[in-house]
């Protein structure tokens, strides 16, 4: 798409110094043209002139898939009378390919963490018996605030994938998944029951042990 975008730059550039497209050339940020030394434009200034938006269209057929492998380890306090969950401690690993930024990796998978902690315990839409959401503002929403969520100990494993530049592989997103999983794991191994719906609410808890 970038390339789709430079093309028809290219080719405004031309039409506007009457040249051939052939010609244009682009280095730098700057436009130019072997058909006239003196001639140039930067990106910016032909930005400012261009009548209308310029769109880029590309398509990639992907053949081998990099893959984002990941998990996480939790330590959890449950507690029976009030169905309450804390998240005491939490360990993120991910396959990272290379970590061409290892603070942002961290970052990122700490944010995931976080997101993921959000919805295996708090977040939800909550509906009427007409189908209107009851929850529909960050007033009302229930989401994880600082106080709901452990140091999160981020751990990078640079298996380098081939195919992508510089062997990277993604973590945009995967770190959100594996929380989930692994509180109702840890809550599992504390209570000898399964929590098998998200939100893990205390309500749903405490119906789950029998309490209520």
């Amino acid at each position: 798409a970038a390339r789709d975008v430079l093309t028809k730059l290219k080719a405004e550039v031309a039409d506007m110094w009457t040249v051939s497209l052939d010609s244009v050339i682009y280095s730098k940020g700057v436009f130019g043209t072997t058909e006239r030394n003196s001639e140039s434009i930067t990106f910016a200034d032909l930005a400012a002139k261009l009548s209308g938006q310029i769109n880029g269209h590309g398509n990639v057929n992907v053949e081998n898939w990099a893959g984002a492998g990941g998990g996480t380890i939790v330590d959890v306090e449950v507690d029976p009378e009030t169905g309450q969950v804390k998240v005491l401690r939490c360990t993120a690993i991910q396959n990272a390919g290379k970590a061409i930024h290892p603070g942002h990796v961290e970052g990122q998978m700490q944010g995931g963490v976080v997101q993921g902690i959000g919805w295996a315990l708090y977040e939800g839409y909550q509906y009427d018996e007409l189908g209107h959401v009851l929850n529909a503002n960050l007033l009302d929403y229930k989401l994880p605030t600082s106080l709901d969520v452990p140091s999160v100990e981020a751990v990078i494993i640079e298996k380098p994938f081939p195919s992508n530049p510089y062997g990277a592989r993604g973590v945009g997103e995967t770190p959100i998944i594996s929380p989930a999983p692994a509180i109702a794991n840890a809550i599992q191994q504390a209570l000898g029951k399964r929590i098998d719906q998200l939100p893990m609410t205390p309500t749903r808890l405490l119906e789950k042990i029998g309490v209520i």
